[in-house]
């Protein structure tokens, strides 16, 4: 049952501040007992799906899943995108950082680790790695925002942004996670991503998290 109403409200079906049928009739289109129907909505409260209001009943979150596009970066903009900056440091990258860069064992990377938002509400946690040889004295490297992204700091090195290739997963969230997103007891959507300079040189290596119950990805590729 939690499967089923989980779906129909991602897919649109049933509509955002919509208010779900009573528990008699959700008795009897399901088939199920009433302790069932009760754990079921349980379930998808917790999960952020719905929300009871006393005394009027259980209804549908109130706003459809944010589409987030999947380009390379978003200018901030008032209403729109906008970053925060968590950490700017030099550290030993993740194994599967590493092995996209194709470095050696206890070789060092530039980190930049931000939160997106899109209109004041939190959209995903960004680890993005460079290559130190790239990096290292540049805007990259500072601690502070980057005007035009890294992109344009790529770009003026001689290295621009040519293609990605996404592995998107899913997994439960850290607890790290889940604290940062506010996250209730729902899976993240996990981007790997790798950006690829001329001669498909990897110029930069992206980890992208956010929460699967309110988002979604819009890629945009041409035919």
């Amino acid at each position: 049952m939690a499967a089923d109403v989980r779906a129909r409200i991602m897919s649109g079906e049933i509509t955002p501040g919509s208010q779900l049928p009573s528990t008699a009739h959700l008795v009897e289109e399901f088939g199920v007992s009433n302790t069932t129907v009760q754990k079921a909505l349980a379930l998808l409260k917790g999960e952020g799906y719905l929300t009871s209001r006393q005394g009027k009943g259980v209804f549908v979150r109130d706003r459809q899943p944010f589409r987030v596009e999947t380009g390379v970066y978003f200018p901030p903009a008032p209403g729109g995108y906008s970053y925060e900056l968590l950490e700017v440091a030099e550290v030993t990258p993740p194994v599967g950082v590493a092995g996209a860069f194709g470095l050696e064992a206890g070789e060092r990377v530039q980190l930049r680790w931000r939160l997106l938002r899109h209109a004041g509400r939190l959209v995903e946690i960004d680890w993005s790695y460079y290559p130190l040889e790239l990096a290292r004295d540049t805007d990259l490297a500072a601690p502070h925002r980057i005007p035009g992204g890294a992109p344009r700091v790529l770009t003026e090195l001689g290295f621009p942004p040519r293609h990605h290739v996404d592995h998107v997963s899913a997994r439960m969230p850290t607890s790290e996670e889940a604290d940062l997103l506010s996250l209730p007891n729902v899976p993240i959507i996990r981007q790997f991503r790798v950006v690829f300079s001329d001669d498909d040189r990897p110029v930069e290596v992206s980890i992208m998290v956010k929460g699967s119950h309110l988002y979604e990805l819009k890629y945009r590729q041409p035919v």
